[in-house]
């Protein structure tokens, strides 16, 4: 491996995901996508060939390519540990797409066996590096709202199998509204509140079956093995405290609320699962909101840069495994709250990165 220069990329899985990874990693100047893995190596290579990648096959190739230094694992979130533990095992550091385990035991043995080996895990989403969420980050430290003190989530709708060819996945465990949409507001409220201390919640499930509804699939029946409506309240070591649903059983949509009030204003983020859009500031007294703009170009891959500069500059990543597992546990907490029908208290903490200069571009070669 070099130790200077541009950072080599691996990608694992060629799956719907890994096309918003590519047309972004495939463009930013201080990573370079040298192989991508995949369990049907004919699917790797039409995505190689589609983004003229030289390299396409198999996992154990893309581990043994010696200027990868970094593999980007975008396997299905049962597959994480496992996947990211083989990487570590071949020397790499990892990006893993969220969540970083299912369960806090393997999450904790991963983060362990990344620190043994001097190696780094670092973690989807990186959306909160974008521009939007970055933008309101900066407002909140600015005192424009005052101190925080609630935040309010919405993501609801019908479900993923209404446009997903292969929505099996997301209703297994390790997924569900919870676990597939909780990291990115989740990430986003620890971000602008702190730790969180404790939850409590509630959960249902509408059906125990669910049916394809487009693609070579349609009509198919598969099984429910996760709750697909969670409610929970959040506390947080400062004391603030947050509001927020999961549910995939809304025929009424709202997803991409993402609200936090202070003691003077209330600020309205873009989706916590974009990059970009407008903020909307409601000052005491207000009868309209100012409206904060916001643009990129860039997306998915961007926490790949952010961890490649880190590796060269020998600093912190800022989407970090520390981060990832501090959520990982609000979300199982949350799961055995609505269980337990009690408080269910959240042992890790994280200590946050502060927030990006504005100047700060996936889209600058500085390496």
């Amino acid at each position: 491996m070099t130790g200077a220069g541009r950072v080599g990329v691996g990608v694992i899985g060629a799956g719907v995901i890994s096309t918003q990874y590519l047309d972004n990693l495939t463009t930013f100047p201080d990573v370079e996508v040298l192989f991508i893995a995949d369990l049907d190596v004919s699917r790797a290579r039409e995505q190689a060939d589609k983004y003229g990648i030289a390299g396409s096959g198999t996992t154990a190739e893309l581990l043994a390519h010696p200027d990868i230094e970094i593999v980007v694992n975008l396997t299905i979130p049962a597959a994480h540990v496992a996947v990211a533990l083989e990487a570590l095992e071949a020397g790499k550091n990892v990006w893993t797409e969220k969540p970083i385990a299912l369960d806090r035991e393997s999450g904790a043995a991963l983060l362990a066996e990344a620190a043994r080996r001097g190696l780094r895990v670092a973690t989807a989403p990186d959306t909160f590096l974008g521009v939007g969420l970055q933008t309101g980050k900066r407002l909140i430290e600015s005192g424009r709202i005052g101190t925080p003190l609630t935040g309010l989530v919405q993501f609801q709708v019908s479900g993923p199998e209404a446009w997903h060819p292969n929505p099996d996945f997301l209703y297994a465990v390790g997924a569900g509204p919870l676990f597939d949409m909780g990291p990115y507001y989740i990430t986003a409220l620890v971000q602008n509140f702190g730790p969180v201390a404790r939850v409590v919640a509630t959960s249902s499930t509408s059906r125990a079956t669910r049916i394809i509804a487009s693609g070579p699939r349609q009509g198919q029946e598969f099984p429910v093995e996760v709750p697909t409506h969670i409610s929970a309240l959040i506390e947080f070591e400062s004391g603030a405290s947050a509001q927020v649903v999961f549910s995939f059983q809304s025929q009424l949509r709202r997803a991409g609320v993402l609200e936090i009030s202070g003691t003077d204003a209330t600020l309205v983020f873009p989706d916590p699962n974009t990059f970009a859009g407008d903020l909307l500031l409601w000052s005491e007294g207000a009868e309209t909101p100012e409206t904060i703009s916001t643009v990129s170009d860039t997306g998915r891959g961007t926490g790949v840069v952010d961890l490649a500069r880190a590796i060269r500059a020998d600093v912190p990543e800022r989407a970090s495994g520390e981060l990832a597992f501090h959520v990982l546990d609000v979300m199982v907490s949350i799961s055995e709250a609505a269980s337990r029908g009690e408080f269910v208290t959240v042992d890790s903490t994280v200590a946050l990165a502060e927030s990006l200069p504005e100047s700060w571009d996936p889209r600058e070669s500085t390496l």
